[in-house]
C-alpha cells in the first residue's frame, strides 16, 4: 500500500527491524557535507557498534567509489547498508542497491537532504540514527535514465551547465551563497542556444524548444519550490517540468529558483505527468544532472519510475522526524 503522507510512494513490506540480528555495513561519503569527518565517524560508531550483530564502517573521499564499495557489501552479504552522505552519496548507493533485497539506511550528511526529508528519518545525523534503532522496511518507488537510478531529479539543458560553471567558481572563490548566484548568471550567458527536443509519452509525440528540462521524483523538492506535481509523484509518477523560455534572460529567473531552492512559478513551465517517457534532443550527446551528479549521455534518454525496487528503512511507528522538527 502506498503512503500518502510523504514524498515518496512507499509500500510496507515487514514488520520493525531486529537491527541486533543483522550483518550492517555504513558506506560514507567523507566529502559530503561541513561536518567534522572524525567526529562524525565516532558519533556513527557509538551508536551502531555491539548493536548489531557485524558493524562495518567503509569511508571514501571519492564519490565514484560509492557505488562499487555498495555492491561489494552486498556481495560481502551485509544485511543493511547505510548511505552517510548527501543526495549524490545517497543516488550512488540506493543505484547499488535497488532491485536487491538488502535494505537501506539513511544518514543524512549534505546540503538539501532531499531525499531523508522525503523519507521522514531526521534532518541530523544523530535523529536519523534513532530511526536506524527503531525501523521498520518499507519499499519506495525510484527514477531510473536509461539505467541510471535517481532518487530526487534529473535535468538538461541550463540546469547541468549551472552546476558545472559553480564548481569552477567555488573551487576559486569558495562556497557562498555569492558564489552560487554568480555561477546562475555566467552559466546562463554562456547559453547560446536552446535545446529541441521531442518527448514522447505513452506513443504519442510532443516537441519542444526549451533551455531546461527537470525530471522531478522528489515531491519534498516541488513542494520546496512552489510548484505542481508533488501529488503525482506521491502516486508514483515523474513529474516533468518544461522551461517555456527560449532565452537566457528570461529563462534566469526560473533557473534561479530552481537552482538555489526558491520557490518558482507553475506558468514559467509545461507540466508532465507520466510513469515512463522517451526524451530525444537535437543533439546527439547531452550533460544531464542527476541528484547533483553529471553525467554525459547519449540521446534519446529513457526516464521512467521503477517501482518498490529500493528497501530502505523508516520510523518504526510511521512518524516523520522531518516534520517534527519543523522541516
Amino acid at each position: 500500500m502506498r503512503a500518502t503522507d510523504m514524498g515518496t510512494p512507499m509500500r510496507d513490506t515487514a514488520d520493525k527491524v531486529d537491527l541486533s540480528a543483522c550483518r550492517l555495513c555504513v558506506i560514507r561519503n567523507r566529502g559530503s557535507g561541513k561536518q567534522d569527518a572524525e567526529a562524525q565517524a565516532k558519533t556513527i560508531r557509538e551508536a551502531l557498534q555491539g548493536r548489531v550483530a557485524e558493524f562495518a564502517l567503509r569511508e571514501t573521499s571519492r564519490g565514484d567509489q560509492l557505488q562499487d564499495l555498495a555492491r561489494q557489501a552486498v556481495r560481502d552479504g551485509f544485511d543493511v547498508v547505510v548511505a552517510a552522505g548527501g543526495d549524490g552519496t545517497q543516488s550512488a548507493i540506493a543505484g547499488a542497491l535497488a532491485g536487491t533485497d538488502t535494505l537501506m539506511g539513511v544518514l543524512p550528511g549534505g546540503t538539501f537532504n532531499y531525499f531523508a526529508r522525503d523519507l521522514g528519518v531526521g534532518e541530523t545525523i544523530e535523529d536519523a540514527l534513532e530511526t536506524l534503532l527503531d525501523a521498520r522496511p518499507r519499499a519506495v518507488d525510484v527514477g531510473q535514465i536509461d539505467g541510471l537510478v535517481f532518487l530526487n531529479n534529473v535535468s538538461l539543458g541550463a540546469y547541468p551547465h549551472i552546476l558545472k560553471t559553480r564548481e569552477g567558481i567555488y573551487k576559486r572563490w569558495g562556497r557562498s551563497r555569492l558564489a552560487a548566484y554568480w555561477s546562475v548568471m555566467v552559466a546562463l550567458r554562456r547559453l547560446r542556444h536552446p535545446m529541441r527536443l521531442t518527448a514522447t509519452v505513452e506513443g504519442e509525440e510532443q516537441r519542444y524548444t526549451t533551455a531546461l528540462v527537470f525530471v522531478a521524483r522528489s515531491a519534498y523538492q516541488l513542494d520546496s519550490f512552489g510548484l505542481d506535481g508533488a501529488d503525482a509523484i506521491r502516486a508514483g509518477n515523474l513529474a516533468v517540468l518544461i522551461a517555456k523560455a527560449r532565452k537566457p534572460l528570461p529563462l534566469m529567473r526560473s533557473a534561479v529558483r530552481l537552482a538555489l531552492g526558491f520557490s518558482a512559478k507553475d506558468s514559467d513551465f509545461d507540466l508532465i505527468v507520466t510513469e515512463s517517457l522517451q526524451i530525444e534532443t537535437d543533439k546527439a550527446q547531452q550533460l544531464i544532472a542527476h541528484d547533483g551528479e553529471k553525467t554525459r549521455m547519449k540521446s534519446p534518454f529513457h526516464v521512467q519510475v521503477m517501482h518498490g525496487a529500493l528497501k530502505v528503512l523508516v520510523p518504526a511507528d510511521g512518524s516523520n522526524k522531518t516534520q517534527d522538527a519543523g522541516a
